[in-house]
């Protein structure tokens, strides 16, 4: 079990993050991104934000290490998946 993540948000950083969260033209799925890191950032558990944001407890993990690894930007992308195709 994760414990004591802690996530430091630049105020630049955090300043994206609200304008994805405030704005109304955001993809949902950027909003809870973003509310999920501003939660880390404010100290909130997995449990608190997981009840905040509706999410599962991976996701809020998923996010808060893309987050770590990627800043913003990669809250705002999707992995790519890879198809394999067989040939028969």
């Amino acid at each position: 079990m994760r414990t004591g993540v802690t996530i430091e948000v630049t105020a630049a950083n955090r300043t994206r993050l609200e304008a994805i969260v405030s704005d109304r033209n955001s993809p949902q799925k950027h909003v809870w991104r973003a509310r999920i890191v501003l939660l880390t950032a404010a100290g909130a558990g997995t449990s608190e934000i997981m009840r905040t944001a509706g999410v599962s407890k991976t996701a809020v993990w998923r996010w808060q290490e893309r987050f770590m690894a990627e800043g913003v930007d990669g809250l705002l992308r999707d992995k790519t998946r890879v198809v394999s195709r067989r040939v028969v």
